[in-house]
């Protein structure tokens, strides 16, 4: 195994959701508080290489519905309205984007922005090309590269959207991470409800990840939903390494989850069998 471009530290790393980052029934509105606790756990594990990506929430996904943007131009579209989208859902990212850079260089973190547009492109909607060169010259000169989900352009389509989620999973190949933490609004992948209750499934199986697929629980917005994060999860897991799904909202979970503590929540462990 390679080693990682910290050095001898392997890189954890992990994915904010929109949800948890950001109130998904507002349009922009941030979760300050959230927000501001996340960047200082993130500041008690300094020694430890982060490659931080966070999802775009109410700041990028009612407009990227709006203009069809994770879906084939429909029949007779304008290339010109599409293009006026992406234009749209890119300065809207952008704006949670530096709030959350602002947020960790507060809290004494060196954040350096690495936006994906500029190093990533689609075909039909599916990730063709991603150059993580940038993110691998942030971590040797002991920064913390911070990306995000964004509009990319697409070489069918024109634009469409690249999910926080795939980019984390396109990096375990590259990076060789010591796991992949997804901090969410729940504490983990949520089975049927049962009498008003719903359990923690705690292991991420490939019977999850059909039962989803066929219309099981989790409900799907532009970037796939729990069902997206779910197949990603053990796509990392069959690539030899750790996935969690953990709650962002539960004091010290983050920070523990980077140290490489066990932390509550859904996990596809590495080499668990094959993606079905």
């Amino acid at each position: 195994m390679p080693p990682s471009p910290a050095g001898a530290d392997r890189p954890v790393v992990l994915k904010l959701g929109g949800s948890l980052i950001t109130r998904k029934r507002e349009v922009e509105k941030l979760r300050p508080k959230v927000l501001a606790r996340i960047a200082r756990e993130l500041a008690s594990t300094r020694g430890v290489p982060v490659v931080l990506l966070h999802g775009a929430g109410s700041f990028g996904h009612p407009s990227a519905r709006r203009f069809g943007l994770a879906h084939p131009p429909a029949a007779g579209a304008s290339p010109t309205d599409r293009a006026r989208g992406a234009a749209i859902v890119a300065a809207e990212v952008r704006r949670l984007h530096l709030a959350v850079l602002r947020e960790l260089l507060r809290a004494g973190i060196s954040a350096l922005s690495v936006p994906m547009a500029t190093h990533a492109r689609n075909r039909a909607g599916e990730l063709a090309a991603l150059d993580a060169g940038p993110i691998e010259e942030a971590l040797e000169r002991g920064t913390v590269p911070v990306s995000f989900g964004d509009v990319v352009p697409d070489d069918d389509w024109g634009f469409s959207i690249l999910s926080a989620d795939t980019i984390a999973e396109s990096l375990v190949p590259i990076l060789r991470p010591s796991r992949v933490v997804f901090a969410a609004d729940v504490p983990g992948v949520l089975g049927p409800d049962r009498g008003g209750r719903r359990t923690v499934t705690p292991e991420v199986t490939d019977d999850l990840v059909r039962s989803l697929s066929e219309g099981g629980a989790g409900a799907a917005d532009v970037t796939g939903g729990i069902r997206g994060k779910v197949g990603s999860m053990r796509r990392i897991a069959r690539a030899g390494v750790d996935a969690v799904l953990i709650s962002g909202l539960t004091d010290g979970a983050i920070a523990r989850s980077i140290r490489g503590e066990t932390v509550y929540g859904s996990w596809a462990h590495a080499h668990s069998g094959p993606v079905g």
